[in-house]
């Protein structure tokens, strides 16, 4: 009988360590830069009553698109050729999402390939391990902070046409929890050799580094994107009559545009 106890007590033993446990709360994490392929992926993490409750992995990019999964959907990003189960990008997504929601583990390791492929989720022929990552270290940070908007998800805006410079503006930005967590300001050109402003800027094209003494136009658009991620208020920057601002430190270029479009871009989560 005390042999039946001690394996009875052993076998709860590990139960316990191998359970999982979260504080409730939305989280997220996302990759610190943009990929080769101009994405950077993103995953929020919804935690209710301990357990993982929801999981969204998705992805922004440096091209001026709209969030991963919109492309994906809209047949625009060609996974379905490539892929031997002929599902999109988004659809394989999901299937990792409901894996992660299924068995609550963030310390998945059953990796087929050291580039984070796996045959343990039906489903899904994409690389994997990156939504892992990210969502391990979602649930080790603190949760987001409740926000103003209503509802959550990635939000797309572009100007109706292209400026004198050649530009077309564009915002992208992730909202968790009400909060937004993520922006991206951009711009596409009318001349199809070049990929996007924030591609050029950052190859040292497009110039703006030669002339402005705060940096390149990449660098003082992600100081903008910084203050409407504290501010969680397009409305809140104090723009001049000539679209610029002395609100935010280091920001000498025209800024009206950008909180314009990400005014624009949050009216579907309000």
């Amino acid at each position: 009988m005390k042999r039946v106890i001690a394996i009875v007590a052993f076998v709860a033993a590990v139960f316990a360590v191998g359970a999982q446990s979260f504080k409730d709360g939305i989280y997220f994490a996302q990759q610190h830069e943009f990929e080769k392929s101009g994405w950077k992926y993103q995953v929020v993490v919804e935690v209710k009553g301990g357990k993982i409750a929801k999981a969204t992995w998705n992805g922004v990019n440096n091209l001026g698109q709209a969030d991963k999964k919109t492309v994906a959907a809209s047949g625009s990003y060609g996974m379905v050729k490539v892929s031997k189960l002929k599902k999109e990008w988004h659809e394989q997504a999901a299937a990792v999402e409901a894996y992660l929601v299924s068995t609550q583990n963030v310390n998945f390791d059953k990796y087929t390939t050291p580039a984070g492929n796996t045959d343990a989720i039906t489903g899904a022929s994409i690389l994997v391990k990156e939504f892992f990552v990210l969502a391990k270290e979602a649930l080790a940070s603190a949760p987001v902070a409740k926000g103003p908007y209503a509802k959550d998800g990635w939000y797309y805006a572009s100007a109706a046409d292209f400026d004198k410079s050649g530009w077309k503006a564009n915002v992208l930005l992730t909202v968790a929890n009400g909060s937004v967590v993520d922006a991206v300001w951009n711009g596409l050109s009318n001349d199809k050799k070049k990929k996007s402003k924030i591609v050029e800027s950052k190859k040292g094209a497009y110039g703006m580094g030669k002339a402005a003494k705060q940096g390149e136009g990449h660098e003082q658009a992600a100081r903008a994107e910084a203050a409407l991620l504290k501010a969680q208020n397009p409305a809140a920057s104090a723009v001049k009559a000539d679209g610029k601002t002395d609100a935010i430190t280091g920001v000498t270029i025209t800024v009206s545009e950008f909180f314009t479009l990400a005014d624009t871009a949050l009216k579907a989560a309000r």
